[in-house]
């Protein structure tokens, strides 16, 4: 972004200014021009304007105009700076688990952070009232994603058969098996998940996540057109998969899903 000398902004009209030019984010760089400084008095100038909540910088060397309507909440929604900020740091990612699921209108309640799987590690961090927290993914390429619409642009997010499986590997990560199962019977209810894709999909993962997201769609759920997908359950390794991966292997077995039995699960829909 250039300025010329005579029409550089000052630091307290700069968010109003960046956001009425349509422009979302702005490197430190881009930020020196705007106001005529070297980059490294950048923070100095925006201090103020950022302990008023009209800036804030998620990562280093990137810069967020902050809408008034959001000011109060000291940052925009996690889903409306991740795109820009995967851009700023040469990121693949997609937005996952219980964040997609709520994206795609099937989490009961709020997750309470904003789950993100990227490419490199990246630390959690709080930007407003957003708590990230990354997961690192080798194979986020191959995840298929749909584009949720933001103001900057748009927001990789997995489809919803792709969270569901996800969810059903990363019990924990999902909140707890009660948790996951609940919201795999949202996605199902709220999305009819295909269940071609399903198989697919369920094909690269651990036999226990196909096993565990059969058990909550079929016997949880009563869902039908599983067959397809219990015969890849059934193709699996012979020691039944634990429904709870944070219990003990106790318990009797569900031989249709080979699915250890080994706590209650309570499903809250």
């Amino acid at each position: 972004m250039t300025t010329a000398a005579d029409s550089r902004v000052r630091a307290p009209q700069l968010a109003d200014w960046a956001l009425a030019h349509g422009r979302a984010a702005l490197t430190t760089q881009e930020m020196a021009e705007a106001l005529g400084v070297p980059p490294g008095q950048v923070s100095a100038r925006l201090a103020a304007p950022a302990a008023r909540h009209e800036w804030v910088s998620p990562v280093r060397g990137l810069w967020l105009p902050v809408a008034p309507e959001f000011r109060t909440w000291g940052a925009p929604p996690g889903v409306e700076m991740i795109d820009l900020v995967a851009t700023h740091l040469s990121l693949d990612y997609y937005v996952g688990w219980l964040s997609a699921a709520q994206l795609h209108g099937a989490a009961h309640q709020a997750p309470q952070t904003f789950q993100v799987a990227v490419s490199r590690q990246l630390r959690d961090r709080g930007i407003g009232r957003t708590a990230f927290q990354f997961r690192l993914r080798s194979d986020i390429p191959k995840v298929p994603v749909v584009h949720h619409p933001t103001r900057a642009g748009q927001a990789r997010v997995s489809t919803p058969e792709s969270t569901a499986v996800d969810i059903a590997t990363d019990v924990t990560l999902s909140g707890g098996i009660d948790n996951a199962a609940t919201v795999i019977l949202e996605l199902d209810e709220v999305c009819d998940l295909d269940r071609f894709e399903l198989v697919r999909l369920a094909a690269t993962v651990p036999a226990a996540a196909v096993r565990r997201m059969g058990f909550t769609l079929d016997r949880l759920g009563g869902r039908g057109g599983m067959d397809d997908l219990r015969a890849l359950a059934l193709a699996g390794p012979p020691t039944p998969a634990r429904l709870d991966p944070s219990a003990a292997a106790t318990g009797p077995v569900d031989p249709r899903w080979m699915v250890r039995l080994n706590r209650e699960v309570e499903v809250d829909w």
